[in-house]
Order: C-alpha cells, then structure tokens, then sequence
C-alpha cells in the first residue's frame, strides 16, 4: 500500500500525513474502490497534523487527526451526493471545497495551488463519469471508415426516336444546281431539204434574214449566227 501512494510525494505533499493515511486507509477502502489523488493541508505556520483529502472513484473522504495524532476523523461524500466543486486560489494556498444535495458545505484551506488543482480536476472526471456511465465504460474504438467508390456508370438517355415515313426526312438535302443546256438552233430546213448549194441567191438571202431574227429574238447565240452567216455567204 505504501509503495502505491508513492507517486503524490512528489508535489509537495507531507511525506508523514501521506503515511498515516496510507495506514489508515487498508481498512477504509471498498472492493473495487481504488485512490485517485490525496491533497495534503499546508499551512504557513508548522503544522504537526494536517488535515488531508482522499479522492477515490467512488468518494471523497476526510481526514482530520486529533489526540495528537492518535486517531483521525473521516467523513466521505460519496460522488452521486456531489452537486459540484469549486477552487478558490488565495497567495499562500488554495480552498478546495464542495456542495452536496443536501446543502452540506465543505472545504479545506491552505492546499498547495498543484494540489488543489489536482484534486478539483479528478473530482471534475468522475462527475462527468456518473452522469455518462455508457460512454466511461465503453472502450473507445477509432475505426476508419472506408467508403467504397463505385465507378460511376454512365447514364444512357433514351432518345424517343419518331417513325421515319420518308427516306427524305433523315437524308441531308443535295445541293441544287442550276443547269443551263444549250439550245442548239434549229435552222427552218430548205424546201425539199435541199443543200446550200442548190439554193439560189434570194433563197440564200431569205435563210441569213431568218437567222439573224433568231438571234434578234435569243434564241441562238452571236457566235452560232457568225457560223451560220459565213457558210451562207461562201455560196453567196
């Protein structure tokens, strides 16, 4: 037991009150009650027997010695009796004190500023322990989530498609051009279609006078009248 309150002699706790308590306390523990921290009274004058404070899991128990040290008083406040903790600092020490739900005040002087803190943080745990007992019993697992990526498919949009009734609906449009044929001017044929040859000269006169009406009127072309005119004139 003493090897076990070993590690709150390192913050300025009283090396002799820590072993009476110590003593003391093989007797006063529950099963399953373990220590969490003792603060120990320091006050600015020597003081042979100090008032101290146990914080366990399940309380928090006073200790006041008297006869000199003989015997020691102990009062506990169990933790669900505890409506809250205060901490008041001062320049020669803390008060640590506490209310319970029967309007009980308790405090104690002069504990060094650590200690005092220690004490008002532990009581602070175990407050938030009894009004979350589901989440201080349960062990907190970090897991990692790991989101599966699914390949996103493609969405195919239907295309409501019409009946096509004709092939001219879908079949782009050919360009349209514009064709001229050449219109070959047809000549009045000679009485008897004879040869220029045969034909005299008034004959020969009268078929130049109806080209050039044609080409008056357009429909031949000054070039094929220029043909026509010459091979007239050769039998002229």
């Amino acid at each position: 037991m003493k090897e076990q309150f070993k590690k709150f002699l390192n913050e300025e706790q009283d090396p002799k009150a820590i072993e009476k308590i110590t003593s003391k306390l093989n007797d006063l523990l529950m099963k399953g009650e373990e220590v969490g921290y003792i603060a120990v009274q320091k006050k600015p004058a020597i003081t042979v027997f100090p008032d101290s404070i146990v914080l366990t899991n399940k309380r928090i128990i006073i200790c006041k010695p008297k006869n000199l040290g003989l015997s020691m008083d102990f009062t506990d406040y169990t933790w669900d009796e505890i409506v809250g903790t205060f901490v008041k600092e001062g320049i020669l020490g803390s008060e640590f004190s506490f209310s319970t739900k029967t309007d009980i005040q308790t405090s104690i002087d002069y504990i060094p500023k650590i200690q005092a803190r220690k004490i008002f943080t532990y009581a602070k745990e175990q407050l938030d322990i009894l009004k979350n007992p589901v989440a201080a019993t349960t062990p907190i697992v970090e897991t990692v989530q790991v989101e599966e990526v699914e390949e996103e498919e493609d969405e195919i949009e239907e295309v409501e498609t019409e009946e096509v009734t004709s092939y001219a609906e879908i079949l782009p449009a050919a360009p349209v051009y514009e064709t001229y044929e050449q219109i070959q001017p047809q000549a009045p044929a000679p009485t008897g279609d004879r040869k220029l040859s045969e034909l005299s000269k008034e004959e020969l006169f009268d078929k130049l006078q109806n080209y050039k009406k044609l080409l008056d009127n357009g429909l031949i072309m000054q070039g094929e009248y220029d043909a026509f005119k010459k091979e007239i004139l050769s039998y002229m």
